[in-house]
């Protein structure tokens, strides 16, 4: 395995956490550190995968009609933007 070095700067609050999680799970924090961006690389990867899998062949103008349809149509309550 080829490995290269990175200078991570974290938050104190997040890195004690990490310390402490890492003390738990009985490894190093540069080793927990390296499965958590590993885990993350996975969940974000196979969801693009699985996105680009259920969109197949649709264009952004395949959802026009879509659109159109729902033209005249007002929020639901619980689509609404919150007053700011």
């Amino acid at each position: 395995m080829n490995k290269a070095s990175y200078p991570l700067k974290l938050p104190a609050s997040i890195k004690s956490a990490a310390q402490r999680l890492a003390r738990e799970d009985g490894v190093s924090l540069n080793q927990w550190i390296s499965v958590a961006v590993a885990e993350k690389i996975g969940a974000v990867e196979t969801a693009a995968e699985f996105l680009r899998v259920r969109a197949g062949k649709a264009k952004p103008a395949d959802l026009l009609p879509f659109l159109d349809a729902a033209a005249g149509e007002s929020a639901s309550p619980a689509d609404e933007m919150p007053n700011a």
